[in-house]
């Protein structure tokens, strides 16, 4: 079976009212219904509401496991901000760099913010390397994108030691980035939805570094046995993930998608 037929395999037909409602749903950031992709069978990261304290988030996940925080932070004014139109409409002939999608993201390129909308948010080629596909994510200019990050609420649960940074992104489906670790951090989806896969330190994953996270997905992942298998989770919007610091982790965008960061440090 060809690649682009396992990629269609991978697809999921949304259900939805309209194509019409998913534009004004998803901020404008449109997906066409049959390339958004599909959430893992069941999320293996622990889910807590708003009631999780700071002292239980220290003990319980700060150095050992990641979580999924659901209704932690209100961002409904940042969210207004990123619809499509807004942003094109404030930053549209800014300058924004783009990064490859590899592991360590060798190759940067800065086109206009518009042109890359208009012309480059596209769903992943599965054929394409990382080395070949540039998206936007973290190369922030924070003197332009300033106003923008001062209405963003981050998570209120420090770790002791670190000040936070942000990176911001936006990317078509299917694009992602294939794991690699760093220090601890928080992931929001603003729009769309970012599946998220993770190893702890101590079990190095089975991957290339130049190959996407899509096709890790259609070429390793389904031979995994289940022990090999990583923790793994769809995040949506109202959702914070919180990863430990040295975790093995790689994403994947399951819509168009605008996503921030906050990495601790």
């Amino acid at each position: 079976m060809g690649l682009w037929w396992q990629f269609l395999l991978l697809s999921i037909p949304v259900s939805l009212p309209g194509d019409l409602d998913y534009l004004e749903g998803n901020g404008g950031w449109f997906t066409n219904k049959y390339l958004a992709l599909m959430e893992e069978d069941h999320c293996t990261v622990e889910r807590r509401d708003a009631s999780l304290t700071y002292s239980q988030f220290i003990d319980q996940y700060a150095f050992s496991r990641p979580v999924v925080i659901q209704g932690i932070t209100d961002n409904s004014e940042f969210q207004a901000l990123c619809t499509r139109n807004k942003l094109l409409a404030e930053f549209g002939d800014r300058l924004v760099r783009l990064s490859t999608a590899n592991t360590y993201s060798y190759h940067k390129v800065d086109v206009p913010f518009q042109e890359y909308v208009e012309q480059l948010l596209e769903p992943q080629d599965l054929a394409s390397l990382g080395s070949d596909t540039l998206y936007f994510f973290g190369d922030n200019n924070f003197t332009e994108w300033g106003s923008l990050f001062q209405k963003y609420t981050p998570p209120p649960f420090h770790i002791p030691g670190t000040s936070g940074a942000y990176s911001f992104g936006i990317a078509g489906s299917g694009s992602g980035v294939p794991f690699h670790w760093h220090g601890p951090g928080y992931s929001e989806v603003i729009f769309g939805r970012k599946r998220w896969f993770l190893y702890p330190p101590e079990k190095t994953p089975e991957f290339h570094p130049n190959k996407t996270t899509l096709a890790w997905l259609v070429d390793t992942y389904p031979f995994l046995l289940p022990e090999e298998r990583p923790v793994e989770c769809t995040i949506h919007p109202g959702e914070v993930l919180y990863f430990p610091a040295r975790w093995w982790h790689a994403t994947l965008n399951l819509d168009t998608s605008v996503f921030i960061s906050t990495f601790l440090g």
